[in-house]
């Protein structure tokens, strides 16, 4: 059985109901498909009326479900012939970090992401997809790689912060993320990054400087996370919900904010609900932006990179 989050505890009671009658009609013989309408028509308008009007925490939730499609679950849904690459050639190939070639409908695009696990062993694997320095050199190995034969990049962003680990800092994590950014506001083919699920901090922009950044619906994005931000202020993780609505972290809030370009729409529920109608969705969506950024030249994406970055935030002298 699919694991609940607690909103979702009213929709579930109705479901079991629907099939309790369900069964009841094909056991009995009994004509009770008026109820059984109505009953459908309810739980449709309750999932309607509960994920409208979800808290930020509540959308912080949806974004780790245990069953939402991961990067390579995209990758593997929504390409053919897809060859990943590994190693950053100085270190080691971090498993956090995946990435490679792949056919998206005829067009050879490099495809990278944060890729976390399904079960105990798998997270350990994939160190819950908290990248190292080597996952970040990988990365940028990956796309000038990209660059060097005029292949476009995705990114898919997925994770809950770069490990921070001493032996990541001995290695050089910030330096590893800084030279990202830096190399990636300057790369000539097109970039999109797509959050797909968690986007914390430094973890995240570190493979986030693209001509276009989209988030899923149910995702967040955030230089801390919820737990942490109230660990630091009230030396508790209990405050977490004030917590997300102070960080205003959700797509809508980046959007508002101009952080982020545009949302892709979830299945209702969130998309653990309708994996191959989420993927399927978010390969139009790439398609679409890959249309449009690969009819503008290399320098006028260029700037408008650097320019877009530079709008962002405040300045008070």
């Amino acid at each position: 059985m699919a694991m609940l989050l607690d909103f979702e505890q009213p929709i579930a009671a109705l479901e079991g109901k629907l099939r309790e009658m369900q069964k009841l009609a094909q056991e009995s013989q009994v004509d009770v498909s008026e109820a059984v309408e109505a009953l459908e028509a309810k739980i449709k308008a309750l999932k309607k009326e509960t994920y409208a009007n979800l808290t930020r925490w509540q959308r912080v939730q949806l974004s780790r479900h245990p069953d939402r499609p991961y990067t390579l679950d995209y990758i593997e849904g929504m390409t053919q012939k897809f060859v990943e690459l590994h190693g950053d050639r100085t270190v080691a190939d971090d498993k956090a970090m995946v990435g490679g070639f792949a056919e998206l409908d005829g067009r050879t695009v490099m495809f990278i992401g944060q890729q976390k696990g399904r079960n105990t062993k798998q997270r350990q694997l994939r160190n819950f997809g908290m990248p190292n320095p080597e996952g970040y050199r990988k990365a940028l190995r990956l796309m000038k790689l990209a660059e060097k034969f005029g292949k476009p990049i995705v990114t898919l962003i997925d994770t809950p912060g770069a490990f921070p680990g001493l032996e990541a800092e001995e290695r050089g994590q910030g330096e590893a993320i800084a030279r990202n950014l830096k190399e990636m506001f300057m790369l000539k083919v097109p970039v999109i990054c797509i959050i797909i699920g968690e986007g914390a901090s430094g973890g995240a922009l570190g493979i986030a400087i693209g001509d276009r950044v989209l988030m899923l619906e149910n995702t967040w994005y955030s230089v801390i996370s919820p737990e942490s931000c109230s660990s630091i202020l009230w030396r508790s993780w209990n405050y977490k919900e004030q917590a997300a609505e102070a960080l205003k972290l959700t797509a809508t809030d980046m959007l508002k904010a101009g952080l982020v370009d545009g949302i892709v729409k979830e299945p209702l529920g969130g998309a653990h609900t309708d994996t191959a109608r989420m993927i399927e969705t978010l390969k139009k969506t790439i398609a679409k932006t890959l249309d449009e950024l690969e009819a503008l030249p290399s320098d006028e994406r260029i700037s408008q990179r650097i320019d877009k970055f530079g709008r962002m935030g405040v300045v008070v002298e």
